[in-house]
């Protein structure tokens, strides 16, 4: 993109009271950005209110530092973009969506954004098996040479992620943050793997911080993105969920991975598979759904084995006490805690809050 496109791009972007729906009617009427502004007064007026109108005519305040620090920006590194509507490289899948972005700021492999992807999305508070569940899954399906889509907030998100970059599909982050940002700060140096291997990718300009009502906004382009978007857990008011609706009216397929129906992790998932997404318990399913090729690796599948172990087997797969399995066991509390531990520097076990005690399947 040359400067002056750059230039034009960002301030019908930074144009107050002119939003998304405004922008693409201009675009439609005079063809690109500095169509619009050279346009004379008379043809705005059949588009915009007097306000709009006024707005489009006077350049914001700070545009020129923005222009500035993002030009100095994408030319400090060959891999950092801006790609707007019209560029070769804009994402296919986001035009057949209802809101596409006007601009995708970007930085890392460029060609994944017209990759075939899936979105893997879950709690940021999830359970170690779910967790776990979100690592393996987004490893076998990078292994199918699929990339996966997430939005780097902490929990199944940057397990996704962290699984994604161990195969050749690698991964895509959605920030809800200009790209010189990192949120979560926890996330700083999976960002920076994402951006050698992977993409990041966010439709704000540099400097925007972290603002609340951006993130079910970046959702919309997580769903859109990709062919099928994977719920791993998510409580009943998710942002996960959002992003499941925001798939289904985006004519995208909808995962879910059932769990305990004790575990509120587990309702939004339940919620959803009730009203029609695919149940999954392996990547299997997902690769057949979306009629892809089978794995060429081992398939993630919750395993229902209990290796022959009598504690993991009175344990099953729902959290429970010490009192509790002690009683469902046979053995005392003392002779009980001592297999537990062992057990949990094993990996087979995990200690939650509330003194519970919870099997973990590798999967």
């Amino acid at each position: 993109m040359e400067r002056d496109d750059l230039a034009a791009w960002l301030r019908l972007l930074e144009t107050p009271s002119i939003g998304r729906e405004t922008v693409r009617r201009l675009l439609a009427a005079f063809g690109a950005p500095q169509a619009v502004f050279d346009a004379p007064a008379a043809a705005l007026r059949e588009l915009l209110t007097a306000e709009q109108a006024a707005a489009l005519g006077s350049p914001p305040p700070a545009l020129d530092a923005l222009i500035e620090t993002t030009w100095q920006w994408i030319g400090a590194e060959d891999q950092r973009h801006v790609v707007a509507l019209g560029d070769p490289a804009y994402p296919r899948s986001l035009l057949e969506t209802a809101d596409p972005p006007l601009v995708i700021h970007a930085v890392g492999r460029i060609e994944l954004l017209n990759a075939a992807s899936v979105a893997v999305v879950g709690s940021r508070n999830p359970t170690p098996q779910g967790a776990e569940n979100a690592r393996a899954f987004a490893t076998a399906l990078s292994h199918a040479s699929l990339t996966v889509v997430s939005g780097l907030a902490l929990g199944i998100d940057g397990a996704a992620h962290e699984g994604a970059l161990a195969g050749p599909g690698s991964t895509i982050a959605v920030i809800g943050t200009g790209l010189d940002r990192v949120y979560p700060k926890r996330h700083l140096k999976l960002a920076h793997r994402i951006a050698r291997e992977g993409l990041m990718v966010s439709e704000y300009t540099l400097g925007t911080p972290p603002i609340a009502a951006h993130f079910p906004l970046r959702n919309r382009l997580i769903a859109g993105l990709t062919r099928g978007t994977l719920v791993v857990e998510a409580a009943l008011q998710s942002g996960s969920l959002i992003t499941a609706r925001l798939a289904l009216e985006a004519g995208r397929d909808v995962f879910a991975i059932p769990g305990s129906i004790h575990a509120p992790q587990s309702r939004g998932c339940h919620a959803l598979i009730k009203q029609g997404a695919k149940l999954v318990d392996s990547a299997a399913d997902i690769l057949e759904e979306l009629r892809l090729e089978t794995l060429d690796t081992p398939s993630p599948a919750v395993s229902t084995q209990a290796k022959d172990d009598p504690v993991l087997t009175a344990l099953g797969h729902d959290p429970v006490t010490l009192d509790a399995l002690s009683a469902r066991i046979g053995w005392s509390p003392a002779e009980l805690s001592a297999r537990l531990l062992a057990l949990e520097l094993n990996g087979k076990v995990v200690r939650l809050p509330g003194h519970l005690f919870q099997r973990l399947v590798q999967v």
